[in-house]
């Protein structure tokens, strides 16, 4: 599609991070479609900014392989490759279950309590079919193991990779087999009450690798 009419609503102090999460977040849920151009100027303009953070922006999603630029054309949105996905899906899941070994023993009554609330918003939002609603559940789920684990690297390699992932899930979260997340989930907050860390570390991996790339396709 091309680019949306009207200004974006961001201020013009908007910085470099502001800057690549929008058009981040535009690919990932669809806003801009597999294929379609993306034209720095047109995407300083939408933002109200000066084309530097545009560009900076576009090498970073770039490297998280959602754009491709070709000498002499301008970037891309990349259309879903199964084995690029694959390869950011073991990535993603290797992540989250070294995230989750670490957290278990340092996770609080109060972060158990939030994942669990997190799950109750994620499977009302599965149940209402509300995919924005889902993510950013789901989100708000992963992010208390990442953010006790509070490994630097884990988060770093997290935040190149997960984009590419959410492309998939997007998918998973529009269909009934999305419901399936909610039961891992549950399992998962009970094995981390329990402070089993061998079994807590396997399904947050699993949770993960079920995500199927080729239904993307």
């Amino acid at each position: 599609m091309p680019i949306p009419s009207g200004a974006a609503t961001l201020s013009r102090s908007l910085l470099r991070d502001d800057v690549y999460v929008r058009l981040r977040d535009a690919i990932v849920d669809g806003t801009f479609a597999p294929g379609e151009q993306l034209r720095d100027g047109e995407l300083a303009q939408w933002l109200g900014v000066s084309r530097t953070p545009v560009r900076e922006a576009l090498l970073r999603l770039g490297q998280a392989g959602l754009v491709v630029a070709a000498p002499g054309r301008s970037t891309a949105v990349t259309t879903l490759d199964v084995r690029a996905a694959r390869d950011a899906q073991a990535v993603v899941a290797t992540m989250h279950e070294l995230a989750v070994a670490t957290a278990v023993p340092l996770l609080t009554g109060a972060d158990l309590a939030q994942m669990r609330e997190a799950n109750s918003h994620f499977r009302a939002a599965i149940a209402a079919g509300d995919v924005d609603a889902a993510v950013a559940a789901d989100d708000e789920f992963h992010v208390v193991p990442v953010r006790a684990a509070a490994n630097a690297a884990v988060v770093a390699v997290l935040e190149q990779f997960t984009p590419l992932v959410r492309r998939l899930e997007r998918l998973r979260f529009a269909t009934l087999a999305g419901r399936g997340s909610v039961a891992r989930h549950a399992r998962l907050v009970d094995l981390c009450e329990q402070g089993d860390v061998a079994a807590a570390a396997a399904v947050s991996r699993e949770t993960w690798q079920t995500l199927d790339p080729t239904e993307a396709l």
